[in-house]
């Protein structure tokens, strides 16, 4: 059995170097139309991606450039770009024993050298940076599947990546919900989730909000669409689910996994649209629930025992919510 620490560590690893990847795309779309169309409202538009990653932008006037800074350069907040690897690259030093040489030691370099990176970037432009940030969590990915062991960990690892996709695609997906069909911001938006190129060969080139939907939501073989999301963090999640099973008795999390996934597989796509907005805060709910059920059921802390003169206790340590 893994330890719940190295367990906890190979989870978090996953789900933020995923949120990296998944920022870095969705600021490379966004400052690309910022810097090109001159119709946009910059300070409105800013707000809006700030206010979709999960920040709240303050009252001075947002551009380009303090979007970036905020989002991506600055290593004192821990939801940017910056923050989210040095906080992989710690759960990666807290789990050396567990994970590749190779991934620890692209974790790292990829840490070491955002400061080179942004240097880059205020030169040549925010594209720079975020380029450097995709094409470092791609070889994360590739060195994590090639080199280490598919075992727990691994499993561990791809439930954090899995979960952490079917948040950011729920979360593009909202802010895109109320725009009209044909609207560029969908082709943005596939852009954004790297799923431009798929897109266009299943459906011909044809931009339509529907399509855009049901490919994001329910396509089977992309592997960034939410159902294929779920279904690879509930598979793997089993495997780790190791209970015994007479009369079908899961854990929390792979039941809310489960009844995700489920619902997504048989519902009409035709019907997708009727109720997306209520569609994707669900995801997003039974997202935190999971995570919240995952750390109680597999990276607890079991009560230690402790002797005293009036006999045996058992105390429960104390334990902050640090992640």
């Amino acid at each position: 059995m893994m330890l719940a620490r190295n367990a906890d560590s190979l989870y978090w690893i996953g789900r933020y170097a995923e949120r990296a990847d998944d920022i870095a795309r969705i600021l490379d779309v966004a400052v690309q139309q910022l810097l090109e169309d001159a119709t946009v409202d910059t300070d409105r538009m800013v707000r809006h991606v700030m206010t979709v990653l999960g920040f709240a932008p303050d009252a001075q006037s947002q551009t380009v450039w303090t979007l970036t800074e905020q989002v991506a350069y600055d290593a004192a907040v821990d939801e940017s770009i910056a923050g989210l690897l040095r906080a992989a690259r710690e759960n990666a030093r807290g789990a050396r024993e567990v994970i590749s040489s190779e991934m620890w030691e692209c974790l790292n370099a990829t840490f070491m050298g955002l400061g080179e990176a942004e240097r880059v970037a205020r030169r040549l432009g925010p594209h720079a940076f975020l380029s450097y940030i995709k094409e470092r969590m791609a070889m994360f990915a590739g060195l994590t599947d090639a080199t280490l062991s598919h075992d727990d960990g691994h499993s561990y690892l791809l439930v954090g990546r899995s979960i952490e996709r079917v948040d950011m695609v729920a979360r593009m997906l909202l802010s895109n919900s109320g725009d009209r069909s044909g609207s560029p911001s969908w082709m943005s938006l596939l852009i954004a989730a790297g799923a431009q190129d798929t897109y266009v060969r299943t459906y011909r080139g044809a931009v339509a909000t529907e399509n855009v939907v049901e490919f994001l939501m329910l396509d089977r073989l992309f592997p960034r669409s939410v159902f294929h999301s779920l279904r690879v963090a509930e598979q793997n999640l089993a495997e780790l689910d190791r209970r015994p099973d007479r009369v079908g008795t899961k854990s929390t999390a792979l039941t809310l996994l489960g009844r995700a996934r489920s619902s997504l597989e048989f519902v009409d796509p035709a019907r997708l649209l009727d109720d997306l907005h209520a569609q994707l805060l669900d995801l997003q709910e039974t997202v935190r629930r999971v995570s919240e059920s995952i750390a109680e059921e597999h990276f607890h802390i079991e009560p230690y025992v402790s002797w005293t003169d009036t006999g045996l206790v058992s105390d429960l340590a104390d334990r902050g919510e640090t992640r």
